[in-house]
């Protein structure tokens, strides 16, 4: 079983902003006849630079509510501000344009594309930006190295081991330099010493003054957060580590 950590403390004396708030946010699905209260009326914040671990069983709501700060799920109800910026009401090209610009995504499967290189994957979300392809690619390698990938360049997902796929991964969250990395069940796929890994490099990354919100079931997972959210029934049950 590996050891959590505790996280160093963010750089400096006061408290930062938040960089996610919700207030009274729910979220209803129709199945069928009926409806399904995902989400029954949360508020919640999480400072700039913090880093949360999100727990609960099946059908708490976790999902859904990472879905939600992703900007993957608009809430049927409530406010969501993100980065300073109410995102709750925004119509779907700008709401992808805010995503794309203030989130990374790490998936439990990695989502790597297959037929792509390292260098490639990680250049994605730069395509979407625009940029020019050596700035991109500049870009690409200089993040490779952060996670210890920088002589894999040209390989592609299949050649890698999981532990690598995930530090692919991880890489690619970062290329657009996003205020908020949100990373699903992040060391599912993963046995305990690679996740160790895994997890130490999203420690390393919160030292950096990243903000880091991962959704897991796993206790072990969750040590390694300064901060815990605890779901139960689509409401908050309790928080640790720390007052919103």
């Amino acid at each position: 079983m590996m050891e959590s950590r505790e996280p160093p403390a963010p750089a400096g004396g006061s408290s930062p902003p938040s960089v996610v708030a919700l207030q009274e946010v729910t979220k209803t699905y129709r199945m069928g006849e009926g409806e399904v209260h995902a989400l029954a009326g949360v508020d919640w914040s999480a400072e700039r630079g913090s880093f949360w671990a999100i727990m609960g069983p099946s059908g708490s709501g976790k999902s859904t509510l990472l879905n939600i700060l992703g900007c993957l799920d608009r809430p049927s109800g409530g406010r969501y501000i993100l980065d300073g910026q109410e995102v709750s009401r925004l119509d779907d090209d700008t709401l992808s344009e805010q995503r794309l610009r203030s989130l990374g995504f790490i998936f439990q499967s990695f989502n790597l594309i297959a037929q792509l290189t390292v260098r490639e994957n990680i250049e994605l979300p730069l395509y979407y930006l625009g940029w020019e392809p050596g700035k991109s690619a500049g870009r690409a390698s200089e993040l490779a190295d952060r996670v210890g990938l920088g002589d894999r360049l040209d390989h592609r997902p299949n050649e890698l081991s999981g532990g690598q796929q995930q530090r692919v991964a991880i890489a690619r969250a970062l290329a657009n330099d996003p205020a908020i990395l949100l990373a699903d069940e992040p060391t599912g796929n993963l046995d305990s010493a690679t996740s160790g890994q895994i997890m130490d490099l999203l420690l390393d990354l919160h030292g950096q003054g990243k903000t880091i919100i991962v959704v897991t079931h796993e206790p072990e997972i969750a040590g390694y957060a300064s901060h815990r959210l605890h779901m139960k029934d689509g409401i908050i049950e309790r928080l640790e580590g720390g007052a919103t």
